[in-house]
């Protein structure tokens, strides 16, 4: 009886997140679909979802690499990222994540281009058990 209680609580969980993940294929706003369009012409397939913002994130791959747009409903496009490796950050902001964070475990590291703050790089790090993002412009300055 406790292994029927513990599945059926298992497949109920399962498909309430299934549910709150706002898979939007068919619910995408034609202005989004039409800016995609114009901005990654060479991409016909995303995977769209929205997020907790109300925002519409595209999932598409570009010459193999993964990467996530935002756009707002209205079609505005936000920002682009995509995940890069350590080795591949500007030395500006090697030599300062060397310096200042020297013994801070990196958990993840993408090259973003915005529509306001132009191209910086997010790198997320864990301190005390936590997780904070520091943003950096291309030649090492903090810019959050």
């Amino acid at each position: 009886m406790k292994l029927i209680k513990r599945f059926v609580l298992s497949i109920m969980t399962m498909s309430l997140l299934l549910a709150c993940q706002s898979e939007t294929k068919g619910q995408t706003p034609e202005a989004v679909k039409k800016s995609f369009k114009s901005k990654y012409p060479n991409e016909s397939d995303p995977d769209w979802r929205k997020d907790k913002n109300g925002n519409f994130e595209s999932h598409f791959k570009k010459d193999g690499e993964h990467y996530r747009a935002d756009f707002a409903p209205n079609g505005e496009w936000i920002e682009t990222e995509s995940n890069i490796k350590k080795k591949e950050l500007p030395k500006a902001i090697l030599k300062v994540l060397e310096a200042d964070f020297e013994d801070i475990k990196i958990v993840e590291i993408e090259k973003v281009d915005h529509a306001t703050k132009g191209t910086f790089y997010d790198v997320e790090i864990k301190i005390d058990g936590k997780k904070k993002d520091l943003e950096f412009s291309s030649d090492g300055k903090r810019i959050n």
